[in-house]
């Protein structure tokens, strides 16, 4: 469980600001306000704010305690934050003291960083890493995962560690298909520049002339319970119908997407799409708009409906909306699908960053995920691939089980 403690003041590399930990989390719970003011005043992803990490640490994250560092100005303006989480493991005898991003885990978190105000993002993680170098003592490794591979972050602390003489080790994770909109940009002349305008209008038509077709756009607070229970279900039934690993699974998977939907529709932030026939739900898309803009995070559709291309037409859907809304971004996140690769042009990827402290057991800890690594592989060859297949199943149901 989470172990209260006291806001703990940390080494202070800079004269005029004051860097503190957050360790508790009914303080962190308290912070919400603080922190949505900096993430507004940022260029931080939308997986770095307050609504999303907050209920992780409560769903998900709950054998962690916060390890949140803060930085203030003199009259105690909040300059940035690093979102971190402390967790002890046991490996071969040994306890290795890890720190990593809240929201690294089971939630599709991408472009985890420093918050910083605008302006100041060399600045706060440069006095961030400063002020891991000084608390190193507290920590053996020191995890940061799915940051964009064009982060400040990245290159500042490898900076830093280096100074030291502490190597860093950075590995490549994702690639995030996205897309611009232009402003002013109509529907139809985005359409043009993409490779399923015929598909997308062919199959539109023929729904727009079945009974009952709509699409429902849900974003207010008081209206997500039953757009939430036919996403849920469309979601599992598109990831049962693929033959893949469920994108949301498990109970606490899907407390902690309730706690945060509700969250951000309170900010604004939440689109939940469903498509209607009918009035039986047929496909879902669970977006949330941050700054100009649009996450698709994630879909459900009806496998009866696959056929008809419900999620196709869906999908473009909320590209009209995006820009009907003036945002200028769209965004797939992870993942390089063919269906994204229909609607954009672009890619960014993400890089995972870790550091060693001098003289802890992080070496220990290294030791033994490549010990697990290279037995996952002598497993594969040594196993025909549907039993391997079959072992992977019976991890994914026994992971649902648990949550």
């Amino acid at each position: 469980m989470i172990r209260e403690a006291e806001l703990t003041p940390t080494p202070t590399p800079s004269r005029w600001l004051e860097v503190s930990t957050v360790r508790d989390l009914s303080q962190l719970a308290r912070l919400r306000d603080e922190w949505n003011g900096l993430i507004d005043d940022s260029r931080s992803g939308p997986f770095n704010a307050w609504e999303w990490l907050y209920p992780w640490c409560r769903r998900i994250g709950a054998d962690r305690q916060p390890f949140v560092m803060l930085a203030r100005d003199r009259v105690g303006r909040l300059m940035g934050l690093l979102p971190l989480g402390f967790e002890q493991r046991r490996v071969w005898g040994r306890a290795v003291r890890r720190l990593a991003f809240l929201g690294e885990t089971h939630v599709g978190s991408d472009y985890l960083d420093v918050v910083a105000r605008r302006g100041h993002e060399e600045e706060m993680a440069r006095l961030f890493a400063e002020s891991l170098w000084e608390l190193r003592d507290q920590w053996d490794v020191l995890d940061l995962t799915d940051l964009r591979e064009d982060s400040v972050t990245v290159r500042v602390l490898r900076e830093v560690f280096d100074t030291y003489g502490v190597a860093s080790r950075l590995t490549e994770r994702y690639v995030c298909p996205y897309e611009t909109l232009g402003k002013g940009e109509s529907f139809d002349d985005f359409l043009k520049r993409t490779s399923r305008r015929d598909n997308y209008l062919r199959r539109k038509k023929w729904l727009e002339k079945q009974e009952g077709y709509c699409i429902e756009k849900a974003e207010l607070p008081g209206a997500l319970a039953g757009p939430l229970t036919d996403f849920f279900r469309l979601h599992a039934s598109r990831w049962a119908s693929d033959g893949g690993s469920q994108g949301i699974r498990g109970r606490g998977v899907e407390s902690f997407h309730r706690d945060a939907t509700q969250l951000l529709a309170e900010r604004g932030q939440l689109r939940i799409y469903t498509m209607k026939v009918g009035g039986q739900a047929v496909a879902s898309v669970y977006g949330i708009v941050h700054g100009s803009s649009f996450i698709y995070f994630q879909s459900g559709y009806d496998p009866e409906w696959r056929n008809r291309s419900v999620g196709l037409v869906l999908v473009g859907e909320t590209f009209r909306d995006a820009l009907e809304s003036g945002l200028t971004e769209y965004d797939f996140l992870r993942g390089t699908e063919s269906y994204k690769a229909d609607w954009t042009t672009k890619q960014r990827h993400t890089v995972s960053l870790r550091v060693l402290a001098p003289g802890g057991a992080g070496k220990w800890f290294v030791r033994h995920e490549e010990g697990m690594r290279q037995a996952r592989e002598v497993t594969k060859k040594l196993l025909p691939q549907n039993a391997v297949e079959r072992v992977r199943r019976f991890r994914r149901r026994l992971s649902a089980i648990r949550g």
